[in-house]
């Protein structure tokens, strides 16, 4: 079974099955994906970090696969019902829904009334009448009439035939697998408002009265309707849509012919087709719709997942700002705004707790203070949070460079999701030990814009907040995606050992947070590492881990210059090689883009090291330490436009990308609600994925298109040259959530998809994604 796995995986990935078997037993010798994209190129035959997680997730599919495989086999063994046709079946299944269709009729069970009728001896009955419809069903069943089995009279025996029937067509798995890729293909999901639940579920109004093919429903549309639907505002119905009101529908028909059953007039033919409207209408449109209730639900789930593991991602690698003193502001009015000074390490070197907005409204007093810690601190950067009072705190730090302009202060406002969360954490405690729980947020957002890697991997990657219906999501399937996201961002990057903290250390490759600790340890008790071979000091860091985590691990300054770099110690000894055969020192070597670019790789492969590894030894000595990370930059947000009543149609703005869905991005354009860019205004061309055209941290020149200021919605375009609309509101043109209302709206996708005028597709996307884009 382990060959079968392999060389399914490998087909799937268009990739040969010798280098998924080279995959499969590092992953299973405990490497981690990271380490074998970088450092184990050679024997996989070069499969990148991408395909390593598709393989390592349809690995984990697969043997679960087979697992539930082998219960099945010993569960229907034990019966005694096992022959060799039927375990062919079984090994053939491709799926865990194909296995489970297979396994219905054997899979234990509580008593059922075809059991029951079966041990009242009414089997033979229903088997005759399905082979003979020339049969009286009544005189047939007469003679099964047996009082003392439960089988009173005639009318009972069929009842009990029928139930035998019904079960049989509704547990053969060839034909539920048909039935069931039928139903997906033709049918539709319909949602209706619920009795009374206008109003309480006024956010789900686009689905009062709707209906869409499953196969042409997004991820962010069935997340909101199962949503409401758990809310009790909408009811939801899975309609195969092949219904007929006067005759069998197509699916009837099918379970018919798949039995030889149809209506030629003779005495058991209309007994026999009401049995297979029963079978149709009870069991097995019930099955189906469970079944591609839970399809709908995977499919979406997986597409919400897959967005909030890209836009982590982006928010991980977005931009540091480096080594610069910083001030981070956490905004508030009453409790007052939080000020946090750190240096270039992000040292917390200063706070405060200033008061410049209502109620207090010590303006001055507090530009005061600011200006004496920036001074002091030769403060570069202003970190301002988003939330509360962040406009107002802007236009604070905005004033404060007007007033001291020799300072040459730059303010950026950065997202504090999750800043709350690690403030109260117990590593926040142990990090900032002196500091009140309210005054770490500001560190945290002083910190974020320094390195927002390097802050974020200390909070749960969950409540940073740039997905969809997260808490509707599963936990496990979450989580996983999530923590993958971290552990290859920040093995891309590489970190600092000297300077990294515990949370990030534990998400290097082969470092857990027992490790992690022990690093920090041996760090504060004998002084900062002076070579990665140092590392093999640590209590616990034995050969595997050291083999696993050195390559991420970065010595800048250090005795010897390879450990600043990417270049694995492992492949020390090919880089001595070069420099014996070059004549150069490594002093000189490094950042020489010349003499490198004169090396020809396959001079320096061995056994060991192949022209993957060498031509990376090259690329990484030209460029040592390089960060894959772009280069720091900041928006400009327009002086005069502070609020959402200051837009204007026709506006054209500077923002920042603060998050990507499925149907467009969000914008913070500096007034404390973010803007959206449905996807059908961010190209002419068609746009599939919006993280085509944009991905979170992006600075983009978007237009303003339409203001909602009652709800709040901002409608943008990336296309300048798009017209703004009328400065009418959703709610001056009315409401209305029914189909025909969206329709004359301009609300149907496929309107959408084709990049025309986006009109009021905006506030139904804000709608059908079931969140308003408040920070």
């Amino acid at each position: 079974m382990t060959m079968s796995i392999h060389r399914r995986i490998a087909d799937e990935l268009g990739v040969r099955e010798h280098q998924v078997d080279a995959a499969v037993e590092l992953l299973d010798g405990g490497a981690t994906v990271p380490f074998i994209a970088r450092y184990r190129k050679e024997v996989t035959g070069t499969l990148d970090d991408a395909q390593l997680r598709t393989l390592e997730e349809r690995l984990r599919y697969l043997r679960e696969l087979e697992e539930r495989r082998a219960a099945i086999l010993e569960s229907i063994r034990s019966q005694g019902k096992l022959d060799d046709a039927l375990e062919a079946r079984i090994m053939e299944a491709d799926s865990k829904a194909r296995l489970e269709d297979i396994y219905l009729p054997y899979k234990p069970k509580r008593r059922t009334k075809a059991q029951i009728a079966r041990e009242a001896g009414l089997e033979p009955l229903a088997d005759g009448l399905l082979a003979d419809p020339s049969v009286d069903p009544l005189a047939a069943a007469a003679a099964f009439v047996d009082p003392d089995k439960g089988v009173a009279d005639a009318g009972a025996a069929l009842d009990g035939a029928r139930a035998i029937l019904v079960e049989r067509f509704a547990e053969d798995a060839d034909l539920i697998g048909a039935l069931r890729e039928q139903m997906w293909s033709r049918g539709r999901l319909v949602s209706k408002v619920r009795e009374g639940k206008e109003e309480a579920g006024a956010k789900f109004a686009d689905y009062f009265d709707f209906s869409e093919p499953f196969g042409k429903l997004p991820s962010h549309r069935i997340l909101a309707m199962f949503r409401g639907e758990k809310e009790e505002a909408l009811s939801l119905v899975l309609e195969p849509s092949d219904e007929t009101p006067d005759g069998p529908s197509d699916y009837e028909l099918r379970i018919a012919r798949r039995f030889s059953i149809s209506d030629r007039g003779r005495p058991a033919d209309r007994w026999l087709t009401d049995t297979v409207r029963w079978a149709w209408r009870t069991r097995v449109l019930v099955h189906l719709g469970i079944d591609l209730r839970m399809r709908l639900w995977q499919a979406a789930e997986e597409e919400a997942v897959r967005v909030f593991a890209t836009n982590l991602r982006d928010l991980l690698l977005a931009a540091p700002a480096g080594a610069r003193p910083t001030m981070g502001l956490d905004p508030g009015l009453r409790t007052g705004v939080k000020v946090a000074v750190t240096d270039t390490t992000g040292k917390v070197v200063a706070t405060e707790t200033i008061y410049p907005h209502e109620p207090r409204r010590r303006w001055d007093e507090s530009l005061a203070v600011l200006g004496r810690l920036a001074e002091l601190h030769r403060v570069e950067l202003i970190a301002i949070g988003n939330g509360t009072a962040s406009r107002e705190t802007d236009k604070l730090a905005a004033d404060l460079i007007k007033l001291r302009p020799e300072l040459k202060l730059t303010k950026i406002v950065v997202s504090e999701a999750g800043a709350s969360v690690y403030s109260a954490s117990a590593y926040a405690s142990q990090e900032l030990p002196g500091l009140d729980v309210s005054l770490r947020g500001a560190v945290s957002i002083a910190r974020r814009l320094q390195d927002p890697l390097a802050e974020l991997v200390k909070i749960d990657p969950k409540s940073i907040g740039v997905g969809q219906y997260q808490h509707d999501l599963s936990e496990v399937k979450l989580s996983r995606s999530l923590d993958a996201v971290v552990e290859d961002c920040v093995n891309a990057v590489g970190v600092d050992v000297n300077t990294a903290s515990a949370p990030l250390l534990t998400r290097v490759s082969g470092i857990g947070s027992t490790l992690a600790d022990n690093i920090v340890a041996h760090r504060e008790t004998n002084g900062p590492f002076r070579s990665r071979k140092a590392l093999k000091d640590v209590a616990r860091l034995g050969p595997k881990a050291f083999e696993q985590c050195a390559g991420f691990l970065r010595i800048p300054a250090g005795d010897d210059p390879l450990d600043s770099s990417s270049v694995h110690p492992e492949a020390y000894p090919v880089v001595r090689r070069i420099l014996q055969t070059t004549g150069h020192e490594i002093g000189t070597l490094i950042g020489n883009g010349t003499a490198l670019r004169a090396i020809r790789p396959g001079d320096f492969t061995d056994d060991t090291f192949g022209l993957p590894t060498v031509t990376d030894i090259l690329k990484e000595l030209e460029k040592p330490g390089r960060d894959p990370r772009p280069a720091f930059k900041t928006a400009t947000f327009k002086e005069g436009v502070e609020k959402i009543a200051d837009l204007k149609p026709g506006m054209i703005l500077e923002g920042v990308v603060t998050n990507v869905a499925a149907f467009g991005a969000f914008v913070d354009i500096g007034v404390h609600q973010d803007g959206l860019v449905h996807v059908s205004a961010m190209s002419h061309n068609f746009v599939k994925d919006p993280r085509d055209v944009v991905k979170s941290g992006d600075i983009v020149r978007v237009k303003v298109l339409e203001v909602d200021i009652p709800r709040k919605r901002i409608s943008l375009t990336l296309r300048l040259e798009d017209q703004a609309t009328s400065g009418r509101t959703e709610q001056q043109r009315g409401s209305g959530g029914g189909r025909r209302d969206n329709q004359r709206r301009g609300f149907q996708p496929k309107q959408q998809d084709r990049g025309g005028s986006p009109g009021g597709a905006f506030a139904e996307a804000f709608r059908k994604a079931g969140l308003d884009p408040k920070r």
